[in-house]
């Protein structure tokens, strides 16, 4: 107890323009604790695999990974999203994943701000947010925020769930048997329950 591996524990919670997420800091270097760059938004985990692939995040960038959370598609593990943004910190880059998704664990050095609420399905934010926003991760002061003029802000519209993705989300894997837990979830900061 006199001398403890981190003076403020792991987690955090963020909050700001973009709602409020939790981010785990503990493995995070403290250099990487704060990160500002465009934004790069994506509706899957396999959007940002390709744009990866392609060569396209060759640049410092927050990729945001919205229509992840409990009513858009359950709530998915999203661990294949640290490899590519481990190799692009590595790189030298500044990077960040802003998401309404869930990662257990798994973001490991890269900072993650997961369980974005309210979830873009629920006209949260991130549905908002538009390719080359600049995005600001602040966990040393706990904030979360698209850098753009409040009214700017508040009068851009909000983007809706593509209907083929919400189609797609809601097929195989049983997910048909849940549709309406999915239709009745609460925000993943109330634990994403259906039953209250």
């Amino acid at each position: 107890m006199d001398a403890p591996f981190s003076a403020t524990g792991g987690l955090k919670l963020l909050s700001g323009n973009l709602g409020r997420s939790v981010i785990k800091v503990s493995s995070v270097p403290d250099d990487r604790h704060v990160i500002e760059a465009p934004a790069r938004v994506f509706d899957s985990q396999a959007a940002l695999q390709k744009a990866f692939t392609a060569g396209e995040l060759e640049r410092d960038v927050v990729c945001v990974v919205r229509w992840q959370g409990p009513q858009a598609n359950g709530m998915p593990e999203l661990h294949k999203l640290t490899p590519p943004l481990s190799v692009l910190q590595g790189k030298g880059f500044r990077v960040a994943l802003v998401t309404d998704g869930r990662m257990s664990g798994a973001s490991g050095k890269i900072p993650a701000a997961i369980h974005v609420s309210p979830e873009a399905a629920a006209g949260g934010p991130l549905a908002k947010v538009r390719d080359g926003d600049l995005i600001r991760l602040d966990a040393v002061a706990g904030t979360l925020a698209v850098l753009l003029p409040e009214d700017e802000w508040a009068a851009r519209e909000t983007a809706t769930l593509p209907e083929a993705q919400r189609i797609a989300d809601g097929r195989g894997l049983g997910r048909e048997l849940f549709a309406g837990m999915r239709r009745n979830a609460l925000t993943a900061e109330e634990g994403a329950c259906s039953w209250l």
